[in-house]
């Protein structure tokens, strides 16, 4: 009966909410900066990338730096849902489902933005017909692709038994939900066998998703590295990327885990020690990001070639300097000064920090792409003034911030449709808690204590 009670009042607790006066606000916001967003890509369609800064020489970014981004944000997914569920880390089960719809939407708006990149989007049918092995592009093609459908299973699977609470719920989940419900998990009857085969399949995508994880980012750092190019000729580039994407991943949850947290009022479910374990992962990925950084610089301006001279001075004390400093006070040493101490880790100051984190790690992103191509080896000779420099077009903005929306409205609609928080693994830990509480503390009835008492005075 006290389990029954308690299952009730978890469903209650973690069901999707509709929308209040603040979500439709929300809603809206993000929804205008997307159309924004598509006018200025119908803009580019319509008149090619003349309409961008890009040139010759930056022939990239912002579009790149965005996608790099995107890339980093979506490792969340393998960090928290798989390492964390293969090493029987517990108290990361109330953030899988977050870190799962960050990664879906993060790869959804990776790929999206390549497309735009290329100017005229059926350029993207030569990949297949024309592809070569040999290429990183083509290796980054399979990967991403590969990455998004584990990513999508792993935040499918778990959701089955969710999806029979919700059906069973349909006069508040509402006939249109409930519709929906019907078509992606009507078949899931709660079975033993179905159980055991859906935690085989999810044991065997979160051991899949991590090496492919790993893969991507790889194969995305050897982008720059195999491109001759100062500041991306280095072998460190492969850890420099997984290490940066942990961070933002890792960040990006935090400023979820608050908002959420907030909004939905579970703070019986994400605690306070959630906050205190996750600011010694993000204190942890920003001592390690770091050490990459200083990995990463200290090399090429101690060697300080000729060819390299113009980049570094760029980035410390150049053109690049203002961004580069904010980037790295911001998304890194700031962050480590504040976790360092217990008050640092509650959810105000994390959540703080998680914003930092993310922020400064878009700028890194902009940073390894812009003032590189800015710098070639061969300098640049007999070239437009605006070759020189490069600051995004309004097209550009708008289609950048536009795939930021777009990324945080997929987020808050897979929020409203599914979850936040898997209900059905929240009851079953809640019984298993329950369950070892009584085998150590049993409870003994109140009349047997007293006999046993009044014979031990005999």
């Amino acid at each position: 009966m006290e389990n029954s009670i308690a299952s009730e009042r978890i469903i209650n607790d973690l069901l999707p909410q509709k929308f209040g006066k603040a979500g439709k606000i929300w809603v809206s916001i993000l929804t205008a900066i997307c159309l924004v967003g598509m006018y200025a890509y119908y803009r580019q369609l319509r008149y090619g990338l003349t309409v961008t800064s890009m040139r010759d020489y930056v022939s990239w970014g912002i579009y790149i730096s965005n996608f790099v981004f995107f890339v980093a944000i979506s490792l969340v997914g393998s960090l928290i849902t798989a390492i964390f569920r293969l090493a029987g880390v517990k108290w990361g089960s109330p953030l899988t489902r977050i870190a799962e719809m960050i990664a879906v939407a993060a790869i959804i708006f990776a790929s999206l933005i390549i497309v735009v990149d290329m100017g005229s989007p059926e350029r993207f049918y030569n990949l297949f017909i024309y592809g070569r092995i040999q290429s990183p592009i083509i290796w980054d093609v399979i990967v991403i692709a590969t990455y998004f459908f584990i990513s999508i299973l792993l935040l499918y699977y778990p959701l089955l038994p969710d999806i029979k609470i919700l059906l069973r719920l349909k006069e508040r989940t509402g006939p249109r939900l409930n519709k929906f419900y019907s078509f992606i998990g009507s078949f899931w009857k709660g079975t033993p066998e179905q159980f055991k085969l859906s935690e085989k399949a999810i044991n065997i995508l979160c051991i899949s998703i991590i090496p492919v994880a790993f893969t991507i980012h790889t194969v995305t750092s050897w982008l720059f590295a195999t491109t001759y190019r100062p500041g991306w000729d280095s072998t460190n580039f492969g850890a420099y990327f997984i290490a940066g994407a942990f961070l933002v991943g890792s960040g990006a949850v935090v400023v979820a885990m608050y908002i959420f947290r907030r909004a939905y009022n579970l703070e019986k479910y994400i605690t306070d020690a959630h906050f205190e374990k996750m600011g010694r992962v993000v204190v942890l990925l920003s001592l390690l990001y770091l050490y990459f950084n200083i990995n990463e610089f200290l090399t090429p301006f101690f060697k300080m070639k000729e060819s390299e001279s113009g980049y570094l001075n760029g980035l410390f004390s150049g053109d690049f300097a203002n961004v580069f400093w904010f980037a790295i006070l911001t998304g890194m040493i700031l962050p480590i000064i504040i976790l360092l101490f217990k008050k640092g880790r509650k959810p105000l100051p994390m959540f703080i920090v998680g914003i930092m984190v993310v922020v400064g790690a878009w700028f890194k992103r902009y940073l390894i792409v812009t003032p590189t191509l800015l710098h070639p080896f061969l300098p640049m000779h007999d070239v437009p003034q605006s070759y020189r420099h490069y600051f995004p077009s309004w097209e550009e903005w708008a289609i950048t911030m536009g795939s930021l929306a777009g990324c945080l409205l997929i987020i808050t609609i897979l929020a409203r449709i599914f979850p936040v928080i898997p209900i059905q693994e929240t009851i079953t830990e809640q019984h298993e808690a329950d369950e070892i509480l009584a085998r150590r503390f049993p409870i003994i009835p109140i009349q047997e204590t007293i006999i046993k008492q009044h014979e031990t005075a005999k």
